[in-house]
């Protein structure tokens, strides 16, 4: 699968971007109003490292969360 880590499972996760207009109430205006909402992902920061799984070495696609925890061994 696109987008995943293979340690963790760390994926794609779905949010919204608001887009807003006015002046905050504290500034002596309005305040502020949504004028728009729409949908974005977040996806993981993800890098192919070469690394030993089960005695082989394989190319895989890995969070920088695993790699600076230590999950994983990097082939040198």
């Amino acid at each position: 699968m696109a987008r995943v880590c293979e340690i963790c499972g760390k994926g794609s996760v779905a949010g919204r971007s608001y887009a807003t207009r006015g002046l905050a109430k504290r500034k002596k205006g309005a305040g502020i109003k949504v004028t728009g909402i729409t949908k974005r992902r977040f996806s993981p920061n993800l890098i192919k490292k070469r690394v030993i799984v089960d005695g082989k070495v394989k190319t895989i696609k890995v969070c920088t969360t695993c790699l600076k925890s230590g999950k994983v061994t990097l082939v040198t």
